[in-house]
């Protein structure tokens, strides 16, 4: 799922954070998972070694219809059972090395996991990009005075460095806080159907070809790495959010202290120049916030496995990482944008504040 009206991609879209979600890149995740199972399965002898190879090559070339597994989707619950029975038609003996013993829960998220690693690897690349801009404004402007504020009251002078540091910071946390994450989250998901099986001997092989780890236990109910990584994401876009919204509070007429190039215009005065980049960061803040809420929900997963819970996760997932990557984009593009910053509208007498 992606935010999906055209009318308002411009603002809201992240082309490259939806194509790792898209249903393409999740067909491919599938069958990373069902090459590598059957290879797997046949090295350890479960599976016909030359029937396993077959059916690994088969499952890299078979044609896979989108629209046919959102059929199948529509009318199982999920995806999987549709794939199988497309890789399964044309394997002829070599079916008999398709998916047998794993269940749609580990291809799923097995491939929730390889998503989750391209997606960590793009946030972490923007947070330090971020990170590395705002240096770069506080060199430029952070020594020129500015009035502090407390309670939205004029308080004492600090300088520019003071607010950018404030803005800073939490972007180093999150990205130690990310490295955690990704240990919680790119990891096989191996346990069969009711999450009690052993394939102590497959898992390690598999895991080391799709560059995952392996889970000690099953995590077919256990989300909280997923719910924690989603925390993660709001984290990431609230701590953009209180920089997007210092922002629009600095650029008000009367205050100015910052200047930005290029804002937006409006279409009813001609003579306002609105901080659309920073408004953003500020909605894509208070959405995240609102669908962490809505993650929590995916923790209570009714006895060894859950299809209400583990649904919420597809719609919700997707737009909140597309939220934190548009966010990062856009903090960085308002960062680029910045001319200046600090002393217009600086008050020599502060107000008494508590």
């Amino acid at each position: 799922m992606t935010f999906a009206n055209a009318l308002y991609d411009g603002l809201f879209a992240d082309p490259q954070i939806a194509t790792l979600w898209s249903a393409e890149a999740q067909i491919a995740h599938m069958r990373a998972f069902e090459a590598a199972f059957s290879r797997a399965m046949g090295q350890a002898g479960r599976f016909d070694a030359t029937l396993a190879v077959q059916a690994a090559d088969h499952i890299a070339d078979c044609t896979i219809d989108v629209a046919t597994l959102s059929a199948g989707c529509a009318s199982d619950g999920l995806p999987v059972p549709a794939l199988i029975k497309l890789l399964k038609a044309g394997a002829g003996n070599a079916g008999q090395a398709i998916h047998t013993g794993a269940t749609s829960q580990d291809v799923l998220d097995t491939g929730l996991a390889l998503t989750l690693r391209e997606t960590s690897d793009l946030i972490d690349d923007r947070l330090a990009a971020l990170a590395a801009g705002l240096v770069d404004l506080s060199d430029r402007f952070g020594a020129v005075p500015l009035m502090g504020r407390t309670r939205m009251q004029a308080a004492l002078p600090v300088t520019v460095a003071d607010r950018i540091r404030l803005w800073r910071a939490p972007l180093v946390d999150h990205r130690a806080r990310l490295t955690l994450a990704r240990a919680q989250t790119e990891r096989l998901s191996l346990s069969g159907p009711t999450g009690t099986g052993d394939f102590t001997d497959v898992a390690a092989p598999m895991a080391q070809a799709l560059g995952l780890t392996t889970a000690p236990v099953s995590w077919h109910t256990d989300r909280s790495g997923i719910v924690e990584y989603a925390n993660l994401l709001a984290l990431i876009s609230g701590s953009l959010g209180k920089m997007g919204q210092d922002i629009t509070l600095m650029a008000q007429q009367g205050l100015a202290e910052v200047a930005i190039a290029g804002g937006g215009s409006s279409s009813a005065m001609a003579h306002k120049q609105n901080p659309i980049l920073a408004e953003l960061l500020v909605t894509l803040a208070r959405f995240n916030a609102g669908q962490a809420g809505l993650m929590q929900q995916a923790m209570v997963h009714e006895q060894e496995r859950s299809g209400a819970a583990w649904a919420l996760e597809w719609m919700v997932l997707p737009l909140m990482a597309q939220a934190t990557g548009r966010a990062l984009t856009a903090a960085a593009d308002l960062t680029s944008c910045i001319t200046g910053m600090g002393t217009p509208g600086l008050q020599e007498e502060p107000h008494k504040t508590v």
